[in-house]
């Protein structure tokens, strides 16, 4: 069990980082407002966090 945490965390602070790497500190906005809106069960907060992130990808794209 330890070692599924461990892989989990570690695959969450690589996601993070590629996110700052390529988005910047908007992206980390988004990404931190969509985990809070989906752990939260807050559709609002999710929502922005993931039309925030659909449109950086669009806009890289």
């Amino acid at each position: 069990m330890p070692l599924i945490a461990i892989v989990i965390a570690t695959l969450a602070i690589g996601v993070e980082q590629f996110v700052q790497w390529k988005f910047g500190p908007m992206g980390i906005i988004a990404l931190v407002a969509l985990t809070v809106g989906i752990k939260a069960k807050n559709t609002m907060i999710g929502g922005i966090g993931a039309v925030l992130l659909v449109m950086l990808l669009a806009q890289t794209g």
